[in-house]
Order: C-alpha cells, then structure tokens, then sequence
C-alpha cells in the first residue's frame, strides 16, 4: 500500500511566491507545495543560485579535484611509486585546469537543470527574470526569458505569502576591483583556463583557506594574505593553527597581520602581472589575486522600502526564528539574513518559513546543532559551542582531544595531522559541541551533531559501537577521555 503524505490543496489554494532560487528558495518551495500551495518562483541567474552555479558545488568539486593531487605525498609511505614512461620514480601527474574547469562548469548547469526539473514536477511554477517588491503580497518580474532565453512579457505575480531568498555577493573594495581576468573573485575562477602561475589570496577566512589550499595543491605558487594574526580567525584556535602550519609546511607563503589597500594589473619587462599593495607599503606580485574579503547581501534594489522590512546595520534582513521579516506576509531564508551562510541553514530557513505561512508544525530553528565543515585539507568540521564560546559564557566545561595520528586506522592511511576535540558539560557530562579536524571531516562531525543535538552524554557517545579500525573510533575514546567517575 501506497501512503501520499501530500496535504489535500483547500480552495482556493494559497499562493505563495519565492524571490531567489537557491537552496532557502527552491526547498521552500518543494515544502509549500506538498503542503497543497500554488507556488511560484522567481530566478535570475539559475536554479540552485550561487550555491549550485557559482559557490558551493563548484568550488568543493575544485576542491575533490585537488585532493587528488595530495595523494602522491601519501603514496610513497605506503608503499606505491608514480612511474614515468621510463620506469623512474618521478611523479607526473599534473592539472589540466582548462579541462578541470570545464567539467565543474558542466557538473554546475547539471545541477541546476535538475533542480529547475524537480521544481517543475512538483507543478512548481519556475520563472526565470528579475524580481522587485511591489507590495507587501505582489513582485514584478522584469527580464523575463523563457527556458530557451527567449524574452517575454513582464509579470506580476500575486501572493498571500512572499519569501526573499536572495543571497548575497562578494563583496569589492574600490581599490581592487576584479576585472574577471587577473583580478578575481571566487564566482570568476571557473572561466581560467591556465593554471595560476603564482596566486595572491588576500583574505584568509573560510573562501580563502579553501580556494589557497586547492590552489596550491594544484600546482600554484599561492600567497596568503591575512590580515589577522593567523588564517580562519573565526575559527576553533587549534585547528586554525594546525591548518596554518600545513600551509606553510607544504610550501604556501602566508602573509599574516597584513592587510591589502589595493591590487593593480601592471605590465612590466614584457609580461602581465598583478601587483598587491599592503598597508605597510609592502608590495606583493603574483600571476593573479583572489578577492575573498566576504560578502554582502542582495538586498538593494529589490523594493524593501515599499513595505517597510528591517535591515541591519550590513544591510541583512532582520528575522526571526521562523524566518519572518518586519513586513507583515513576507519571510526571508539565506545569506541575506546574515544567520548563518551555509546552504543547509538556508534550506531550513526555507522550511520552516513554509510550514509557519501555511500552518503545519513548526520547529523554530536551533543555530546550535548546525554542523559547518571548512574543506581545508585536512578538513574542518565544528558543531555546537566552540571553545570561545564556552569561555565567554562562563561555563564549566570539560575539554577531551585526541590527536588523529594515535588512530590505528589513521596510521593504515598514512594520516598524521588532525584531532578530535569533545567539549561536554563537567557537572552533567553532556555534549556541547565538537571539533574534528581530519579528512573527510564533514562526515566524521555527524555522530558529534548527534550528540548534540540530543543532548547525549560522553558516555553515552563513549558506550555506542565503533568499526575497528575506523576514524571514528577516536570519537569514542574522546569521549571515553571524559568520563566523569560517580561514586555510589
């Protein structure tokens, strides 16, 4: 027997109208229609949004591509040689960056054309224009083009409910602006088809660290720019530090306490270069330069003051825990509420905005059992409260780490850098939060998240059944490391 959990329309159905196709925008708009809503959503640019086409996907697909490129350092420890035609143990494995790039271009319009798909078979309406707030229940939709780029006609489509999914853009500084050739954000670096000669990253948060290390690792010369006293300052400070002195082990110059004014294409001595000026005066010349210095919202232009929703001081929409904006009607999910900018808090956003407007159950969202995962290499991957936090609330803690290289099946692979660290309530033993720094982290976190997000004890993490060997037995021995003894 065939169970149809879908929610019977009423009559007539409500009308629901998404600004922005991205992960907050296209998961609300799977939610509302099961929920029997008439639907429709508006996109610029593409389906997934920047997620799919610009960020997440093909950023972490350069990112998968890298890796293969560190598995040589690995191989020789384990015993396995990289031979040229002549027999010799010389490694030949280089990156094709044209090829490379077309692939995660490809893979990205994929995706996006699937997404588009589902939300079509959902009897989604999809348009693909430019939208702006008329009133608090309408958008008028300019640019419309057809899935064939055929213009059409403006719309203006009405509804009882809007959500804003917008997301957000790098942001530039006048001194540097990106020319889409030398000078650089992370949405342009697809289009290169040579590889970087020599690569100035001047940012050194997540983007930076990420787009740094994958560089590198394909075969750039990068320099770092931090402006802080080490890369990933918002970071757990351990795992911050490991990840540093990985950098510079492998041959990357990091540039700390050095904040760049400007960035200048120069010609000189017959060739093309860029030339990045620090605040000291300092001047660094590279092939190319990375702009990773944050984003900022896409929230001008899109009609907010004709119904009165608050924005931050960063120009943020102000929400609450179920994503309702100021205005009456209208909700908002994404990088343009400034919450978290991650694609799975957008998505929830989206969600549970849908389920409040249309009156299902609803489970305000919890910014404390929200994994991130930084896809350094090693990986980062956090959960819950960090250290920082645990210090500024004043609360007794109790920190277990566990470095990764004591793993017997870390030791098989040939993994030496990277730990656990489990942070867990000293009164009560509960788990508050976690770090793992290690390969594929952004899997090993889930078992922590868990624990988190129902408020398991250590021992109780330290009584459930790990693989042996595996990575994540080190998540049980953290965790047997702190274990409080109760005396009858």
């Amino acid at each position: 027997m065939t169970t149809n959990n879908t929610v019977p329309p009423t009559s007539p159905a409500t009308r629901i109208a998404i600004l922005g196709g991205g992960p907050g925008g296209y998961e609300a708009a799977l939610v509302a229609a099961r929920l029997g809503a008439d639907v429709t959503i508006i996109e610029r640019n593409g389906f997934g949004g920047s997620t799919v086409l610009t960020d997440v996907v093909p950023s972490k697909t350069l990112i998968a591509t890298a890796e293969w490129m560190t598995l040589g350092g690995a191989a020789a420890e384990l015993g396995i040689r990289i031979n040229d035609a002549d027999g010799n143990n010389t490694h030949t494995i280089s990156a094709d960056l044209k090829a490379i790039n077309a692939r995660i271009r490809a893979l990205a319009e994929t995706q996006s054309q699937d997404i588009q798909h589902r939300l079509q078979s959902s009897n989604i309406t999809t348009i693909n224009g430019q939208g702006r707030l008329v009133s608090d229940h309408s958008i008028a939709v300019s640019m419309v083009v057809d899935d064939s780029g055929i213009p059409q006609p403006d719309q203006l489509i009405e509804a009882d409910f809007i959500l804003l999914a917008v997301g957000a853009t790098p942001r530039m500084l006048p001194t540097a602006q990106p020319d889409g050739k030398r000078i650089l954000t992370w949405t342009q670096l697809y289009n290169l088809e040579e590889l970087p000669e020599h690569l100035i990253v001047v940012g050194s948060g997540v983007t930076g660290a990420e787009f740094a290390g994958a560089y590198h690792a394909l075969g750039s010369q990068v320099t770092l720019v931090s402006s802080r006293d080490r890369v990933l300052p918002g970071e757990d400070a351990d795992a911050a530090n490991l990840i540093e002195e990985v950098f510079k082990a492998r041959g990357m110059t990091v540039a700390s306490r050095s904040r760049a004014q400007s960035a200048h294409v120069v010609t000189k001595n017959g060739g093309t270069y860029v030339e990045v000026t620090l605040s000291d005066g300092t001047v660094i010349t590279g092939s190319h330069v990375l702009m990773a210095v944050g984003s900022v919202p896409n929230t001008q232009g899109i009609g907010l003051e004709n119904v009165g929703i608050q924005l931050t001081e960063s120009g943020h929409i102000v929400t609450d825990k179920v994503s309702r904006t100021t205005a009456r009607g209208i909700y908002a999910a994404g990088d343009c509420t400034g919450v978290f900018p991650l694609a799975s808090v957008a998505a929830m956003q989206g969600r549970i905005a849908m389920s409040h407007a249309l009156g299902d159950t609803v489970r305000p969202i919890k910014l404390r059992s929200v994994a991130a995962n930084i896809f350094t290499a090693p990986e980062i991957a956090t959960v819950g409260y960090s250290q920082n936090d645990l210090d500024r609330l004043d609360m007794r803690y109790t920190v277990t780490t566990l470095p990764l290289r004591r793993n017997p099946r870390a030791k098989m692979m040939g993994l030496r850098e990277g730990f656990i660290k489990l942070f867990s309530r000293t009164e009560s033993g509960t788990v508050v939060g976690g770090v793992v720094v290690a390969p594929r982290a952004s899997e090993l976190i889930f078992p922590i998240t868990l624990a988190v997000q129902h408020r398991l004890t250590a021992d109780d993490v330290a009584e459930a059944f790990t693989v042996y060997p595996s990575l994540t037995g080190s998540i049980a021995e953290a965790a047997r490391m702190g274990h409080h003894r109760v005396d009858g």
